[in-house]
């Protein structure tokens, strides 16, 4: 049997397995679509605050050590190695759940946000409102 014997005149196969019309085929995937559109949407908004919140966070980081930095040089007090510590430790814990909320669907991606957000509140409470 030829590579051109194998399709007749409907361009059906015709190996070991036959094409089903498109119709009768069930999709067997094992990922569940969520059955409200409008709690992914939700997901996808609360996704995309802590992906602002985690950027936040990191440039405040960028600012915290440039303004130590200047200060150091310039002869002014700044913030101090507990201050940048803790924003440099803030800044790598909301990246990572970011990275882990961006990669997880549902409550797993919930979760990833909530952490983020409440990073971000830890940090302003100890090291800028207290």
């Amino acid at each position: 049997m030829t590579y051109d014997d194998r399709y007749d005149r409907n361009d059906r196969y015709e190996g070991d397995y036959q094409y089903q019309d498109y119709q009768d085929y069930q999709y067997e995937d094992d990922y569940d679509y969520p059955a409200d559109k409008r709690q992914w949407l939700l997901v996808r908004a609360l996704r995309a605050l802590s992906g602002t919140v985690a950027a936040g966070i990191v440039v405040l980081t960028l600012v915290i050590i440039g303004s130590a930095y200047l200060g150091g040089n310039r002869g002014f007090p700044g913030p101090g190695t507990t201050s940048i510590t803790a924003h440099v430790a803030a800044s790598v814990v909301a990246l990572a759940a970011q990275i882990w909320c961006d990669r997880r669907r549902g409550i797993a991606a919930v979760a990833g946000s909530v952490v983020v957000l409440v990073v971000a509140g830890l940090l302003l409470v100890t090291q800028w409102w207290g």
